[in-house]
């Protein structure tokens, strides 16, 4: 009973924190928690009419047919790949860009060069996909034009399959750099300004500093980010997918969560997109779980 009462008495003291935390809860528990138990029906014949608890079980029915079909080798290497590519070549990308904006000295070229690099991060993924549809047109794009201007043909980039993933990895770089690089900018800025003046005193130069001073300062950070990255990298985003693919490009742009969203929505394949869906869930978390391994190991820190 000693706890109990050691367990009301913090309670009471952290009260007034426990009640702001209260939507934050409300709001995992009823939109993503319920919701878990219609993954039952991956295992259903699900039927709008029966409902999910009269619905028949079928077992492992809609995951053998998901295995066995052509769909699944081609839906996991472009998810792979996508998001691999995302991954290596996105995710150093803020931790440069905040490094280099952190050693900038002219405080108004600072200031200019951050409000630019923010601005994408407050479009929507539509207007994103549409800016790239505009600039990629063949007859009005910039880089057509560009193009034609210094004496080449006009390309079609959109509609070709060997450019698909170039330009989702350009743009999700083009998007996302600024914004993620704040979070390396705070803690960039948590570190001791003596650490400098030590590393300066030892006689290192600015970029020895970096590598000596900011980089193992922010090592905790970055690899907190790399496991959070690791396990969004097999969960591609489908929306800027879905707006900029086409029948010409399925082969390399069709994903995991594009095909839940024509199986489930489009063809009404309720069961068969859960099944999907659970499978896509089950690798991302088993991403997460091995990341969280292997930094805890060769850094010693993890998010749990």
């Amino acid at each position: 009973m000693l706890w109990m009462g050691a367990t009301w008495k913090k309670i009471r003291r952290d009260r007034q924190l426990i009640l702001l935390f209260i939507p934050c809860i409300l709001f995992y528990a009823i939109f993503r928690y319920a919701p878990l138990y219609g993954l039952i029906i991956a295992f259903k014949d699900y039927s709008v009419f029966q409902g999910i608890v009269d619905s028949p079980w079928v077992g492992l029915k809609h995951f053998d047919k998901f295995f066995s079909g052509q769909d699944f080798e081609v839906l996991f290497k472009n998810t792979l790949l996508l998001g691999f590519y995302t991954l290596i070549f996105g995710f150093p990308f803020p931790i440069v860009f905040a490094i280099l904006l952190n050693e900038v000295r002219t405080l108004w070229f600072k200031k200019t060069i951050q409000t630019f690099s923010y601005l994408p991060a407050f479009l929507s993924v539509v207007i994103i996909s549409s800016m790239l549809i505009d600039f990629l047109s063949p007859n009005i794009g910039i880089i057509n034009r560009i193009i034609a201007a210094l004496g080449f043909e006009k390309t079609y980039f959109l509609i070709q399959p060997e450019w698909f993933r170039t330009i989702y990895v350009a743009s999700d770089i083009w998007s996302t750099m600024g914004y993620e690089a704040i979070i390396y900018l705070a803690a960039i800025a948590g570190i001791s300004p003596t650490l400098y003046e030590a590393a300066k005193v030892d006689g290192a130069g600015r970029f020895r500093a970096v590598w000596s001073v900011t980089l193992p300062s922010i090592l905790p950070t970055i690899l907190i980010m790399f496991i959070l990255k690791t396990g969004s990298m097999i969960r591609v985003g489908y929306e800027k997918v879905l707006m900029l693919y086409n029948p010409a490009t399925y082969e390399v742009a069709d994903v995991f969560s594009t095909f839940v969203y024509r199986k489930g929505l489009l063809e009404s394949n309720y069961s068969y997109a859960a099944a999907v869906g659970m499978f896509e869930a089950l690798i991302a978390m088993i991403m997460v779980l091995s990341a969280n391994f292997i930094s805890k190991k060769a850094g010693g820190r993890g998010i749990w």
